[in-house]
């Protein structure tokens, strides 16, 4: 019996539609890079790219439990001596929701080029509405 390696012409992505409407922000964000990595296919291999493309909806009514939104900052560097900056996730998830929830993914991916590739296939949409009806996008049913 021989083990069968996916060639990168033979893997055929399917899109999905994750909600993230009253569901933790890391929850959500664990089964969307578990999609785009292709961890719920049969024929994943790590060192191929055989993941799927992920829709994330209602990026906004994400909800962070405990005392994240106070005590939870995300970092940032200017490149300039002192030049570190802080942002409260109370703030970032009021401005810039779709931020909190592409770094919460881009952090579970690895960081190789296969990640990188990884995080071009993920679309996030504060609403109900998206773009991407023409691919014809599936509910993921899954946890």
């Amino acid at each position: 019996m021989s083990t069968t390696m996916p060639k990168p012409g033979e893997i055929k992505r399917v899109w999905y539609i994750l909600d993230a409407a009253d569901r933790p922000l890391g929850r959500t964000a664990t089964v969307a890079a578990s999609i785009l990595r292709g961890k719920h296919k049969v024929t994943f291999t790590p060192h191929v790219d055989c993941g799927d493309h992920v829709i994330i909806l209602n990026v906004d009514k994400a909800v962070l439990t405990g005392n994240k939104l106070e005590q939870k900052k995300y970092q940032r560097h200017t490149g300039y001596v002192g030049g570190l900056k802080e942002t409260k996730y109370k703030d970032l998830m009021e401005k810039r929701p779709e931020l909190a929830m592409k770094l919460a993914v881009k952090r579970m991916l690895p960081a190789t080029v296969i990640g990188r590739k990884s995080l071009t296939r993920l679309r996030l949409f504060k609403g109900t509405e998206h773009t991407h009806a023409a691919q014809k996008p599936i509910v993921w049913a899954g946890k």
